[in-house]
């Protein structure tokens, strides 16, 4: 599967389950916020483990987040 299709897989995936759960706390505003801050952790997150230096301390250049 390519990255693209993951991303909007699990975008849509976020999308959807936060209409769900708005629905449920009846506020559908609510839930698409709530999907979009879930949605953003987990792409810096997914962005960071691609980069495949994620804390690594390396003397030349400094600490990298």
């Amino acid at each position: 599967m390519s990255r693209t299709a993951l991303r909007l897989l699990v975008t849509a995936g976020l999308l959807i389950l936060g209409i769900v759960i708005g629905l449920i706390f009846q506020n559908v505003w609510l839930g698409i916020l709530l999907a979009a801050i879930v949605w953003l952790g987990w792409f810096i997150g997914y962005e960071f483990r691609r980069g495949r230096n994620a804390g690594v301390n390396d003397e030349d250049h400094g600490i990298e987040l």
